[in-house]
């Protein structure tokens, strides 16, 4: 069995310090060969970590860091503190979000801010009515 990978799937930390390296990977306009090639690995290693199915050692982590001149914590930011930890025996630490990073959700996110407040409204309705959330309007 791979490590990581046991009766619930790789830990929840794994997948959220990979899914961080890939957000940062897509919005900085990298592909998986660009971020292996600098780190001397192979873009199957690359997606490995990146599904959390592979857990990135500290030091591959100082390199990944150092390459998307970030600071290593950067990807652990959005773990939330206010449910107990795996050090407290608790069980796993609860993530802000549990969804899939796209190409598209991650320039979504990067785009809004320039939008007015307005377009912000109305764009955030448009996505909700689409996703089936239009009753969803506190926020």
């Amino acid at each position: 069995m791979a490590r990581g990978v046991g009766e619930d799937g790789p830990h929840p930390v794994d997948r959220h310090v990979g899914r961080r390296v890939c957000e940062k990977r897509i919005s900085l306009g990298y592909n998986q060969s660009d971020l292996g090639r600098a780190l001397g690995l192979t873009f199957q290693q690359i997606q490995k970590y990146e599904k959390g199915a592979n857990r990135i050692s500290a030091s591959k982590l100082w390199d990944i860091a150092r390459f998307f001149k970030v600071d290593v914590a950067y990807f652990f930011q959005g773990l939330n503190n206010e449910q107990p930890g795996v050090a407290d025996g608790a069980g796993p630490a609860a993530f802000e979000h549990d969804f899939p990073s796209t190409r598209h959700t991650i320039e979504i996110a990067r785009l809004a801010p320039q939008l007015s407040s307005r377009q912000q409204k109305l764009a955030l309705d448009m996505i909700r009515e689409m996703a089936g959330k239009a009753d969803a309007d506190a926020a």
